[in-house]
């Protein structure tokens, strides 16, 4: 049996088996294709992402001074259309088997999802409103055993809709709203975990990646010339090396300006008497400006022996590093993915953009490297959350801690033996 007969017996598909999905529609505001009309297609490019790119930075600014409660709102409002995107192509691509309960399943695999992360979020960080609650103390009690409950009924409700002849097609979109809420949602999760370390680690990384997108289209506009992946024929090794250097450039300088600041530098934290978010603290020592000394080689070139600079600095290096040389293969993998299917972009959401998947597609992946990257380097034990966990003991269970610690801290000659509490 030749291997086309086997392919056949397997029925497996091909690239070339994959339906045309129907091309975005132009969604480019009438008065811009009027003023841009004189232009080339490619000028008129560049000024609607130049203009779009504009706006999109400018109320990017407006939510963050409206707080941090806004920005985890964007996340989640971000999450939901780059879920709804892909989940889209999969029903355009296969709409002509119509699949029972593709969407509704799909949808409500996303508030399982959501439910299970977000009531860990909220079981870690806001104890105390929870603890008031007793309704609340009850979910968040029970919280992954419920969560573990809704997967299965929808689990269950998956096996119910297969329909003979076409089981496989079925388990294709099983698995992908699987991998797209790997994606998704447990990425947007991860956002929202380093939004609570400080605004700053949530700020720097999509700022950066935001910076390295901009620079090396620009870099790749008016000076590549050679290609750089096959995958993405537009980008070019001019841009990828432009962007980098200017990338790191840009966190170094807008960690500096960020850190001075403790309404990005504190931990977001929730305080259940005024019921809102507050961001007061004593900033750690990587928000304290420090001398360093300069290594010889650069003090002939610079004049300088020493420089002052906050030890955050040196870490921006490594997330606008990683933003600008790992980060965009989050895009070649977008790119991979369209081109399997025949598309141009997710969406038409954005003009000259695409949908709101092509341009988050590398912070995903940024998402998930700060997050480690916070774990591994950053992040030590944290007086206050375990302070919050305490409180919802019962008090048997904190006096029982109360007298442990005592016991420990006799023990290391830090309390006296006779002391009472």
């Amino acid at each position: 049996v030749d291997l086309e007969e086997r392919l056949r017996e397997l029925d497996l598909r091909c690239d070339s088996d994959i339906p045309d999905v129907p091309p975005p529609t132009d969604s480019t505001p009438e008065i811009l294709k009027r003023a841009l009309s004189g232009l080339s297609a490619r000028w008129k490019n560049w000024w609607i992402r130049g203009i779009l790119s504009l706006a999109m930075i400018s109320g990017f600014f407006l939510i963050i001074y409206l707080g941090s409660f806004m920005l985890m709102l964007l996340v989640l409002s971000i999450q939901v259309k780059c879920y709804h995107e892909i989940i889209t192509i999969g029903y355009r691509v296969y709409h002509s088997y119509d699949l029972p309960w593709f969407r509704s399943l799909s949808w409500y695999f996303l508030l399982c999802v959501n439910y299970f992360f977000y009531g860990e979020t909220v079981a870690d960080y806001f104890a105390t409103f929870v603890q008031r609650r007793e309704q609340l103390q009850f979910l968040i009690r029970y919280h992954r055993f419920i969560s573990f409950a809704l997967y299965l009924t929808g689990f269950c409700m998956f096996v119910l809709s297969l329909v003979k002849k076409h089981y496989r097609l079925q388990f294709y979109m099983f698995a992908w709203t699987h991998v797209t809420l790997l994606i998704t949602v447990t990425q947007s999760h991860l956002v929202i975990q380093n939004l609570f370390e400080g605004m700053i680690w949530f700020l720097v990384p999509i700022s950066s990646v935001i910076c390295n997108d901009i620079t090396a289209y620009i870099f790749g506009f008016f000076f590549g010339r050679t290609p750089l992946i096959k995958l993405s024929p537009k980008k070019t090794w001019e841009g990828f090396i432009g962007g980098f250097f200017s990338t790191v450039v840009f966190g170094f300088i807008f960690s500096y300006f960020l850190a001075q600041h403790q309404y990005f530098v504190c931990p977001v934290e929730y305080n259940s008497e005024t019921n809102r978010f507050v961001t007061e603290c004593e900033p750690s020592e990587l928000f304290q400006m420090k001398k360093y000394s300069v290594p010889p080689l650069l003090q002939a070139v610079l004049g300088w022996e020493t420089v002052n600079m906050y030890p955050f600095q040196m870490h921006s290096f490594a997330l606008s590093t990683f933003a600008s040389l790992i980060g965009p293969f989050g895009g070649f993998f977008a790119s991979g993915f369209k081109r399997a299917f025949k598309i141009k972009d997710f969406a038409d959401t954005i003009p000259g953009h695409g949908g709101i998947m092509d341009r988050f597609d590398c912070q995903y992946l940024m998402a998930t490297f700060v997050h480690v990257y916070i774990t591994s380097f950053i992040r030590g034990p944290n007086p206050s959350k375990l302070l919050k966990q305490l409180l919802i003991l019962q008090p048997e269970q904190q006096l029982s801690v109360y007298k442990t610690l005592k016991s420990h801290l006799v023990e290391k000659g830090i309390l006296q033996p006779s002391l009472r509490g």
